[in-house]
């Protein structure tokens, strides 16, 4: 049996894969620069929140609705934000960050400073299911995620994003409709840190807008990146690994910022792609490894 405190800490963990592979969608298979992810899990955790405690509605209800509702919301904020590219699209999804959680804070309706409280964790059968069984249903969810995103590379809609993230331009002159899969980048990817925004405000039953702070949204962009943006094995690694730092790192949690900064500074010098993206230095051993094994195995 796991402890109480270790399954809290998967439980956050695996949120924050949701999160990561959601980001991915938009940054690392259709290349648009995101940092304002949280605010899309904000608006998620807000929605479920709402419809529980004041619409009546149960878990499983206001956890799809928030993940259409954010993922409708991705989709109509990410029409304005198309008109501009690399540094001002990171600078536009920023600012969605700052009104977003400026909404819910000075906003008496969604509790303002105060937040929302006395949201419980799912009923099963008419019983409150305990943390094992919520991270069963996290769990459930990343192996939805991770489906999801092995379906979407192998599509016409996995080529089309790869094609975006290499060369916008060409890819228009090719036929390719850009607005539209970058809208659906958005979509999908808002959806997904809906869902996980939900996820997250059932499990600590009380939200408040610092939660979906731009500091979370740099959390998320940094599990992406350090794991290998692109990929489907960096998110969830690089999840894990800094989803489990804060705890590992308690005793020196004052210099926790400055780890943060000096790891990503240290990998976008000599590993830009993470340590599991398609060019660094772990793949790259593993295919030269597994090369020279199967050479051996054909001189044999």
């Amino acid at each position: 049996m796991l402890s109480g405190y270790l399954v809290t800490v998967l439980i956050t963990i695996g949120i924050y894969i949701i999160l990561a592979l959601s980001l991915n969608l938009i940054t690392g298979y259709a290349g648009q620069i995101s940092l304002g992810h949280a605010a899309f899990m904000g608006i998620g955790a807000y929605t479920s929140a709402l419809f529980y405690t004041k619409a009546g509605l149960g878990f499983w209800p206001s956890f799809l609705l928030a993940g259409l509702v954010a993922g409708l919301l991705g989709t109509i904020l990410a029409i304005p934000c198309l008109r501009v590219r690399e540094d001002f699209l990171a600078i536009t999804t920023m600012g969605i960050n700052f009104v977003v959680e400026a909404t819910f804070l000075y906003i008496p309706f969604f509790g303002a400073g105060m937040g929302i409280g006395g949201i419980d964790l799912p009923h099963f059968f008419g019983q409150e299911i305990s943390k094992s069984g919520y991270l069963a249903l996290v769990v459930l969810v990343i192996g939805l995620m991770i489906a999801l995103d092995r379906w979407l590379t192998r599509s016409w809609i996995g080529l089309a994003w790869a094609a975006i993230r290499e060369d916008e331009e060409a890819a228009g002159a090719m036929g390719i409709d850009v607005v539209r899969f970058k809208v659906l980048a958005f979509a999908l990817g808002s959806a997904g840190a809906g869902l996980a925004g939900s996820l997250y405000a059932h499990f600590l039953t009380f939200i408040m807008p610092v939660n979906f702070s731009f500091a979370q949204s740099m959390v998320i962009l940094s599990m992406v990146v350090f794991g290998g943006i692109g990929t489907l094995r960096g998110p969830i690694v690089g999840a894990i690994v800094l989803g489990a730092l804060p705890e590992i790192s308690r005793p020196a949690m004052e210099y926790r910022t400055l780890v943060y900064g000096l790891l990503l500074l240290l990998l976008m010098r000599f590993q830009p792609g993470g340590i599991l993206g398609e060019h660094s230095l772990l793949p790259r051993s593993w295919r030269k490894l597994c090369t020279a094994m199967q050479n051996g195995k054909t001189g044999q």
